[in-house]
């Protein structure tokens, strides 16, 4: 049986639905299971339980029977420590993490956090694979107030081109190898979009979409953090957030690779496929 943890996040809640579809008995780790009660999608396979990343006893309960893991979460690194200890004290047999560019010296707090639980993870000894995601496309909609508001968005990273990638697209990749982890053990799958977008370009597509011009504006690092501090950003978050786009600027997102389409056998949906489904929020 697989557990899918944060399934009611963007990439868990699509990592269900898929496992649902293919009437895959699985288990979804909800730390409120009222925010699964909508969920009219799921299949009778699909058992819903209730667990809290601060809370060992209830991962303990949740994983035990449980042969794979698609580990999704927030990326706080004793939280997922814990559901990796968890997984390892019920014999769980594979983990597949979702995870990013992760580096120990990174200057991104949450890039350092990912490296720490990925050292751990390994060091467990359990089978595991690694799904490192470039920026998720779903990231866009938080700019849908401001775009509606003001017809453009603030960004600080310049001109440095990015792979995008659907989330849900990183959901398929991880129910495949759920479903058939042999061969994946010990590997790291690196998921982009299947074009290297900037946000001007995300701007003339949105222009395009909702037939009214979208401004990108760009402005520097320090005054960005300062933006989203004011929208009401954690400062820590809003600083971590700011150093990604600066590197984003710098390059350092501006990776392709066809794994998406050699794990699942589909194409990774594009940004105008992203935007015209998402038409609505945006207009």
């Amino acid at each position: 049986m697989i557990l899918v943890t944060g399934a009611t996040g963007t990439v868990g809640s699509e990592a269900v639905r898929l496992l649902s579809a293919r009437h895959q008995p699985a288990r979804a780790l909800v730390r409120d299971p009222d925010r699964m009660t909508n969920r009219t999608d799921l299949a009778d396979e699909i058992e819903i339980v209730t667990g809290d990343f601060d809370r060992p006893d209830t991962l303990d309960a949740a994983l035990h029977g449980i042969d794979t893991v698609v580990l999704v979460s927030p990326a706080v690194p004793a939280q997922e420590i814990a559901v990796i200890d968890s997984a390892v004290r019920q014999g769980v047999s594979h983990i597949v993490k979702i995870t990013s560019k992760a580096s120990a010296d990174s200057p991104v707090d949450r890039r350092r956090g990912q490296a720490a639980i990925e050292a751990h993870l390994a060091a467990t000894g359990v089978a595991y694979t690694l799904l490192r995601s470039n920026a998720y496309l779903q990231n866009l909609l938080a700019l849908a107030p401001v775009i509606r508001q003001t017809r453009g968005f603030v960004m600080s990273a310049g001109d440095g081109q990015v792979g995008m990638i659907d989330a849900r697209d990183v959901a398929a990749a991880a129910t495949a190898i759920a479903t058939a982890p042999g061969g994946h053990a010990g590997r790291t799958y690196w998921l982009t979009g299947s074009a290297l977008i900037t946000y001007s370009d995300i701007a003339k597509e949105l222009s395009a979409t909702l037939g009214r011009e979208i401004e990108y504006r760009k402005i520097r690092p320090d005054e960005h953090r300062a933006v989203m501090i004011k929208a009401g950003v954690p400062e820590p978050v809003a600083s971590s957030n700011a150093q990604a786009f600066g590197l984003i600027a710098d390059g350092d997102a501006a990776w392709l690779t066809g794994d998406v389409a050699t794990l699942t056998g589909n194409a990774p949906r594009s940004l105008h496929t992203f935007t015209t489904e998402h038409a609505a929020v945006f207009a």
